[in-house]
């Protein structure tokens, strides 16, 4: 029906998540209306990401040299340490401009079904953080989502923590009701987990 060369455009595009054939079909089309300035500073910006960012070697982020700004970053602090799943959870716990450690990521999540298993993930790298005694570490928060998988996954590092560092402190982020939210709309586990998250005002 199309060009080889716009087909093969189309079908690269609908491998990008969240991306179905008339979706890439219209960004295909897109990209040949722009100017050729456009399209080319597109590819060179996919091309130049791919070669250049890497992970930190230290805490698993995206970063463009051995570390990541983060980690680079002398006010933050270092015993203190946030565990996500992916690289761009850091970025939503950045925007609330309310975490001042360092972090760690994982690189997915705990899923047996789907083959994912301990060896993984980054958790070694994390207890080896954890257990270092030159950087002791006196918390560590864990900000894995709140879903099936990521329970699983805040529950095995837990226990990993504690029966490798006693002394370091093991919390995991709230979860409850949205601001803004009506009770009534509110599920069952979603209001649960608000009666056992409540605190003193």
């Amino acid at each position: 029906m199309h060009a080889p060369p716009v087909q093969r455009l189309i079908t690269e595009l609908s491998k990008l998540p969240g991306v179905g054939g008339r979706t890439a079909q219209r960004l295909a089309f897109h990209l040949l209306r722009s100017s050729d300035e456009d399209a080319f500073a597109l590819a060179e910006a996919i091309r130049e990401v791919k070669l250049k960012i890497t992970l930190c070697e230290v805490c698993f982020n995206l970063a463009d040299g051995p570390r990541c700004r983060i980690c680079q970053d002398a006010r933050r602090d270092p015993e203190l340490i946030c565990v996500v799943e992916e690289p761009a959870d850091v970025i939503s716990i950045e925007r609330t401009h309310e975490f001042g450690g360092r972090y760690h990521v994982l690189g997915g999540a705990l899923s047996p079904i789907d083959g994912i298993d301990p060896e993984d993930l980054k958790l070694e790298e994390l207890y080896a953080r954890v257990t270092d005694a030159a950087h002791p570490v006196r918390e560590v928060v864990i900000a894995t989502n709140p879903t099936t998988t990521g329970e699983a996954t805040a529950l095995h590092i837990a226990g990993g923590i504690r029966r490798l560092a006693p002394d370091v402190v093991v919390t995991r982020l709230a979860s409850g009701l949205p601001v803004g939210a009506d009770l009534e709309y509110a599920d069952e586990l979603t209001l649960g987990r608000a009666f056992a998250g409540r605190r003193a005002v």
